[in-house]
């Protein structure tokens, strides 16, 4: 891109959409396209001062280990927090995507202090979250905290990936835009620690330590994910395998955190166990909403469970936690994904919204990640630059306006909406939403 293009385009898209937050079109276009980071900016990995990045579950990068230079070696923060510069931006915290050739950088200027440089220009000041004390312990048998149970989002929410890999597998199965099984195969490949099933008491251990050492009570949340499980793992289906931990959790600490579990859409009986185990959120994400994409594009839902099933789960899943805390992704972009994507942004807002006022006509909120074009998977080998950054802004105008239709609010366990307040990292749908002071968090 030529000097000065993507501030052109960034202002372009600011001054077209007045009622998204200035601070929401510079996340999205850091989640979709990336940022390098100079090497003033890496952390000391588990040594240092900083949070380093966990690869929690997905690599999240425009780059395979490997392609990354020191950036591999010395890991990025976690995360970082935008603030002042020249459009005087709100505190926005944002999920670290690593891209060398992003035309986004972060480095230290002559001051020592970080910025977010862009087109050479220093857009805003940079904030990386502070090493946690919890960080600074390991259990018993030696592993870190941070590769037990890594915190997101600003401390807020612990992320629990109790199964590094997932059961649909292979070019037949996997979801198209997804690197759970590359990530796995890469940290094994570096050598780096990567536990693939998660025992129940070094999760029950790692939470002890937060629970000791967050005194401040930052980490809110946890959530339990991993990949799909078509068959069994250590003899358990997929209700029972990820219910264990939220029961044990709950036993171990009643209240202390609320529990959300990422599943497939189970059936309702599953979708009560979890609820028995004592998760209180649950995420049966539907990835994307038109009919053809969802079979091409997430192959293995479709052939296991199929599109028409996998939304009457979700429907029938608000009769057991209610219509509230029902919370399904979508992967926000892929719509636009070559080669079967809509090629048109008003096609994909048109389709997208269509998915957004099915699920909110039932009280369902739906959420969605901001898509990264990973490049060990089909579409993002495809894709390179994922989806316009003019989709983007207008999905978070649709999702607003789509809301205030339906009256909704907020969904729980995200902690606060609006630009400033939100911590959400990984897409700006609480950047954009009204700062509510009734809203729960």
């Amino acid at each position: 891109m030529g000097s000065g293009s993507r501030t052109a385009l960034v202002e372009d898209l600011m001054e077209r959409f007045p009622h998204v937050p200035r601070e929401a079109v510079f996340k999205e276009d850091l989640l979709r396209g990336g940022v390098a980071f100079d090497p003033s900016a890496l952390s000391d990995n588990e040594g240092g001062e900083v949070k380093p990045k966990s690869y929690f579950i997905f690599s999240f990068d425009h780059g395979t280990l490997p392609e990354l230079g020191e950036a591999a070696l010395r890991r990025p923060p976690e995360e970082i927090v935008l603030t002042g510069g020249p459009y005087d931006l709100r505190r926005t915290v944002v999920s670290v995507r690593v891209n060398p050739s992003s035309p986004y950088r972060v480095a230290a200027g002559e001051d020592g202090m970080l910025g977010l440089y862009l087109d050479g220009r220093r857009i805003a000041d940079v904030g990386v979250p502070p090493m946690p004390e919890y960080y600074r312990h390991k259990l018993s048998n030696g592993k870190s905290v941070m590769e037990v149970a890594p915190t997101i989002q600003w401390g807020y929410l612990i992320y629990l990936t109790a199964f590094r890999v997932c059961q649909y597998f292979g070019a037949k199965e996997e979801c198209q835009y997804c690197d759970i099984n590359h990530n796995w195969r890469q940290h094994k490949a570096a050598g780096r620690p990567y536990t693939g099933v998660k025992d129940v008491d070094e999760v029950l251990e790692a939470l002890e330590i937060i629970d000791k050492y967050d005194t401040a009570k930052a980490s809110t949340a946890y959530t339990l994910t991993g990949g799909a499980i078509t068959t069994k793992v250590q003899g358990l289906d997929e209700a029972d395998f990820y219910g264990r931990y939220a029961k044990a959790i709950e036993e171990h600490f009643p209240g202390r955190w609320i529990g959300k579990v990422v599943a497939q859409a189970l059936p309702k009986d599953d979708v009560q166990r979890f609820k028995d185990y004592g998760v209180q959120i649950y995420h049966p994400n539907y990835e994307v909403w038109d009919e053809y994409l969802f079979k091409m594009y997430c192959p293995g839902k479709e052939r296991y469970v199929g599109r028409d099933e996998w939304h009457k789960r979700i429907l029938d899943s608000t009769e057991v936690f209610g219509a509230r805390n029902v919370i399904p992704n979508f992967v926000a972009g892929v719509e636009m994904a070559e080669p079967f994507g809509f090629t048109s942004v008003d096609e994909a807002i048109d389709s997208t919204t269509e998915g957004l006022r099915f699920f909110m006509s039932h009280g369902i909120t739906p959420r969605f990640t901001t898509w990264c074009p990973e490049p060990t998977t089909p579409l993002g080998k495809a894709n390179p630059q994922g989806a316009p950054l003019e989709y983007h802004i207008r999905l978070l105008q649709a999702y607003r306006q789509t809301m205030e239709d339906f009256g909704l609010s907020s969904p729980p366990g995200y902690g606060p909406p609006g630009a400033g307040n939100a911590v959400f990292s990984v897409s700006s749908f609480m950047d954009s939403l009204p700062a509510d002071a009734n809203t729960p968090v």
